[in-house]
């Protein structure tokens, strides 16, 4: 159609042409009336009579504003102008999936990220009743917010998972032409015939089953090799040949392509490519959640492996000359370290230490706290009808009754030295010394306990 810079569709004035995508053509324009950039897509003036293709073309409008999601391009508007049907988008800034594995395959990271943004948008559309059916590179936008699932063109209503998906062809399944299967391999989108881009068709779908969501997931699979190797999963010299490489062929092991996979993400994409539907992931989320669980390997690029040994390897040396550097340090200065004495009178009562009547022996109700600062013991106060828990500061020789602890007996302290645990009225309880917090355990039918180190 080629439409001219200042070519207005209704309130859309056309800038720029952006390219192909799918059936139609795409134009950067101005929205008039938001003053807001946008993409406008338009059936080419020779196909805008066809009704198969307007139809189709409707289908898309219809299916994209049904999706509100972040990773799927966002539906402006749909309108007819002069004879030219057209569709408005978000206009995306980036480059499309397809132009940036030209440079190479992404880091595995990068491409972990991508792919979970795909896989979180299949998963919507397919929640919504809706096959993409033309999963490729070309139709996923790389944007600064992630990844951006493009054109349902080719996007049809989901049906139940058919049986015997293998099926052969029917009489009255779509087919092509021998000389069509013959011609050069192409990723352009194959029209009037079996829907979709052969290099991401799964097996089924080229055999003439229904495409279903496990359809789109053989898709993905496709693209997600290609991300992580820089090369197609399916190739061949013609159309026929990555046809046949599809129905017949295994893809070649992904490690040996790209030694940085991970071995799970390298289960993943071939659970995603299985030849039977039946053994591929049953939906688009249960893809998502396995690729969040991969871990990422210190090193992402091809070629880095021995770069990054030798770097582990030197920190690893490192870290060893450091750590044998501070142990002689350490013993040096335990050596030389002065032993220090702490000295302290304990001056009580001593009839008064233990409660008689309970049969218990003096040295029950002592506990010298573990870092040595502090001794905990059970005495009764001249005067006082009964015993209470008192903690002496070895330092200051300073002796305080805690509050909350009649009548206990048996004190042990926690490892950390902040809490005494004791037994008081046949409970067990513990008391906290910063806050004096005083917590009731449980019954207890002993007198005697140890605090463990995890509490």
């Amino acid at each position: 159609m080629g439409l001219s810079a200042g070519t207005r569709l209704g309130p859309y004035e056309i800038v720029s042409p952006l390219g192909a995508g799918g059936m139609g053509e795409v134009y950067c324009a101005r929205d008039t009336r938001l003053d807001r950039t946008v993409a406008v897509k338009v059936l080419p003036s020779n196909l805008s009579d066809n009704p198969d293709l307007k139809q189709r073309f409707e289908r898309e409008a219809k299916v994209i504003s049904s999706l509100n999601h972040p990773h799927v391009c966002t539906l402006f508007d749909v309108g007819e102008h002069e004879g030219i049907v057209y569709l408005v988008m978000e206009h995306l800034e980036g480059e499309t999936l397809a132009d940036r594995l030209i440079r190479g395959p992404l880091k595995i990271n990068e491409a972990l990220e991508l792919a979970s943004d795909i896989a979180e948008a299949l998963d919507k559309a397919h929640h919504a009743g809706i096959i993409h059916r033309d999963l490729k590179p070309a139709n996923i936008m790389l944007t600064r917010s992630g990844a951006k699932l493009m054109d349902f063109g080719l996007a049809k209503p989901a049906l139940a998972l058919a049986t015997g998906a293998t099926g052969a062809i029917s009489p009255s399944t779509p087919t092509m032409s021998l000389q069509a299967l013959s011609a050069p391999a192409s990723p352009l989108t194959q029209k009037g015939a079996i829907v979709g881009t052969f290099q991401y068709m799964a097996p089924e779908v080229l055999q003439g089953a229904e495409a279903d969501a496990r359809s789109d997931i053989f898709s993905f699979g496709c693209v997600l090799y290609e991300m992580v190797t820089g090369r197609r999963a399916f190739e061949g010299k013609s159309q026929l040949s990555v046809a046949t490489a599809i129905l017949e062929k295994e893809i070649e092991p992904i490690t040996s392509e790209n030694p940085n996979v991970p071995p799970v993400l390298a289960q993943i994409i071939s659970t995603c490519l299985a030849k039977n539907p039946d053994e591929r992931f049953a939906c688009s989320h249960d893809v998502n959640l396995q690729l969040r669980s991969v871990p990422i390997r210190a090193t992402n690029n091809i070629g880095s492996v021995n770069r990054t040994r030798e770097m582990l390897l030197l920190a690893a040396l490192t870290i060893l000359v450091f750590a044998a550097g501070w142990l002689g340090y350490e013993r040096w200065r335990d050596a030389h370290k002065a032993v220090q004495v702490v000295q302290s009178e304990l001056d009580i009562y001593a009839a008064d230490v233990v409660d008689r009547a309970s049969g218990g022996q003096v040295s029950e109700q002592f506990a010298l706290s573990p870092d040595g600062r502090d001794l905990a013991y059970v005495a009764r106060k001249p005067g006082a009808s009964g015993t209470q828990l008192w903690i002496r500061h070895l330092n200051s020789g300073a002796s305080t009754a805690l509050p909350g602890t009649e009548e206990a007996r048996s004190p042990f302290w926690s490892p950390d030295s902040r809490a005494i645990g004791f037994f008081s009225f046949g409970r067990l309880k513990t008391i906290v010394l910063s806050t004096q917090t005083v917590t009731d355990l449980c019954q207890a039918r002993f007198y005697w306990g140890t605090w463990g180190s995890r509490g």
